[in-house]
């Protein structure tokens, strides 16, 4: 017989669910500037930057061939500061607050983030070379 606990859990809404499209559209909204349509860094604003975007194609490759989770959210959520053009990243923090979700990291230990985060988060992880 399945525990009360268990039952929540397993009929609750889904856990670690992202959204491909979402994170697309997300990025297209708030990251290419930056970033660049394919997310090479080379975005239009990216030469009036200080500290210059970086190949989010290339994150991957730059961790052992496994997608950093982790370390991606956390400087999309502003956990790993990065000063970029001056400021703290995010500059669309406020953007990505809201409903909290679970994404399982590269380790496999779910780790708590905005779902816009874990959408972009999914996106990114389609876009590696």
């Amino acid at each position: 017989m399945l525990r009360p606990f268990l039952v929540l859990l397993l009929t609750a809404s889904p856990a670690l669910a992202q959204d491909v499209v979402e994170g697309q559209r997300i990025f297209e909204s708030f990251c290419v500037a930056c970033h660049g349509p394919e997310g090479l860094g080379d975005g239009p604003m990216a030469p009036l930057l200080e500290v210059l975007p970086a190949d989010l194609t290339a994150l991957a490759e730059r961790n052992g061939g496994t997608f950093p989770i982790a370390a991606a959210a956390g400087r999309i959520d502003g956990r790993d500061p990065i000063l970029s053009h001056g400021g703290p990243m995010p500059l669309f923090g406020w953007f990505f607050e809201g409903e909290d979700t679970a994404v399982k990291t590269e380790t496999g230990q779910p780790m708590m983030t905005s779902q816009g985060i874990a959408d972009i988060l999914a996106y990114l992880e389609t876009i590696q070379r």
